[in-house]
């Protein structure tokens, strides 16, 4: 069978699944008295705790992972009976679970940049035609009051949920400003079907209004909510005697400025310094590719003894502490958790100047800014921050007291809950 007969066979199959609740079953969603169940059963609706059915297509424990965790902690801590649809299994299940979530498995096909070509969207359009009943079994199995949605990546759960007449809130971390038009309004229009759109920063929130300018009323800031060391982290160190450690977050990726940091460290060497980077996150899915691009730059620059790699890291603070200035050179950021966290760690923080990092940090008072893709501009203010060290000791020392004030995640939780429980209220 082709992929069109099989498109169009599986949308035919999909005419049962999907349809508005029956005047029934909105009268029986609201009974005080319960819903009966053919066969005599009895399920007392009434008195139920808000529900809340959260849908996010990873399970590690990047910086949009953590969030869904805060998020979902949100809620449960206020009361809120939450399950968090997974496409895929990892370290972030047994922290949702002990949050108080249950966690279901749920296929979710992720509009990624590969799949933007005629043979990656057929593919696409096969793969959201094959799992969109587990997406509606789902859904009604758990009944929710909000469907939460974490992504734009996901598209297919908003428009199931609006079909099953259930109210949305669409978590906004993307801000693809070098996208085009098209895509950015196609990846945008599934918010019109949002009762609620959060946005993680200004810069986010101003380039889904410059497309679509309609979102506006439903449109909210939330900066994300960073959790801290458990205690307080060692100062920087007084000075700096042998190599000096830089540190990188984040996937792997040309999005993340992995390359533009190696460039960075190679020119530092040939100046003389005696530098190292550590690279902590794991190669971005169908980026592996440019894994072997980093491979021949160290090569190139004499600098692959330099280089370590470190993996995906599930607590970040060990290998803060024992770094002296954290990197964030990407060509892209919508907030930046990997600059907050670097902050929370009182380490001195190098960053590009690009959407969400300029929010974060202030150039020259709380960290550095630099020009994003400039390798040499990083090397610059790298070494400026070495040169003057105990300027950018004491800064960052300050950066640490501002972030716990900016980015708590009680703050992040209260906000969250807020936007909840006003979507409930008008939806009834």
């Amino acid at each position: 069978m082709d992929n069109a007969s099989h498109c169009r066979l599986t949308f035919l199959q999909l005419y049962g699944y999907i349809r508005l609740p029956s005047a029934f079953e909105q009268t029986a969603q609201t009974s005080d008295a319960g819903l009966n169940i053919p066969g005599g059963i009895m399920i007392n609706v009434g008195a139920s705790a808000h529900r809340a059915l959260v849908a996010h297509p990873g399970a590690e424990l990047y910086g949009s992972d953590r969030i869904v965790l805060e998020s979902v902690t949100a809620l449960t801590t206020r009361g809120w009976d939450v399950t968090v649809a997974l496409a895929s299994s990892g370290p972030l299940v047994p922290l949702l679970e002990e949050s108080g979530a249950d966690t279901v498995a749920m296929p979710l096909p992720v509009l990624r940049k590969s799949k933007m070509s005629v043979s990656g969207l057929l593919s696409l359009a096969v793969e959201t035609a094959r799992t969109t009943p587990s997406i509606v079994r789902t859904l009604r199995r758990c009944s929710p009051d909000v469907v939460y949605i974490s992504t734009v990546t996901i598209p297919w759960v908003a428009v199931v949920a609006k079909l099953l007449g259930y109210p949305v809130i669409c978590h906004v971390h993307e801000a693809e400003d070098t996208a085009s038009k098209t895509i950015r309004m196609g990846l945008g229009a599934q918010l019109l079907l949002s009762q609620r759109v959060i946005a993680n920063s200004n810069a986010c929130r101003e380039l889904l209004l410059r497309d679509i300018p309609i979102l506006e009323r439903r449109m909210r800031v939330i900066y994300n909510g960073v959790a801290g060391p458990r205690t307080a982290p060692t100062p920087p160190r007084d000075s700096l005697t042998g190599p000096i450690r830089l540190l990188l977050v984040g996937r792997i990726a040309p999005r993340k400025g992995t390359d533009i940091a190696v460039e960075a460290l190679g020119i530092l060497v040939r100046r003389g310094l005696d530098v190292t980077l550590d690279l902590a996150g794991g190669v971005f899915a169908d980026y592996e590719w440019f894994e072997d691009d980093l491979r021949r730059i160290a090569a190139s620059a004499g600098v692959s003894d330099r280089i370590r790699r470190l993996g995906v890291i599930a607590q970040v603070w060990e290998t803060l502490e024992s770094a002296d200035i954290a990197l964030v050179p990407s060509r892209a950021e919508p907030f930046g958790n990997v600059a907050v966290e670097a902050q929370l760690a009182a380490r001195p923080v190098v960053a590009s100047a690009v959407q969400g990092l300029i929010e974060i940090i202030d150039d020259g008072r709380n960290g550095r800014l630099v020009e994003p893709g400039d390798a040499v501009a990083l090397a610059d203010s790298i070494q400026a921050a070495i040169d003057g060290w105990d300027v950018a000791r004491e800064q960052a020392i300050g950066a640490r007291i501002e972030a716990l004030s900016r980015f708590s995640p009680e703050r992040y939780r209260t906000d969250i809950a807020d936007a909840f429980t006003s979507t409930t209220e008008s939806s009834r």
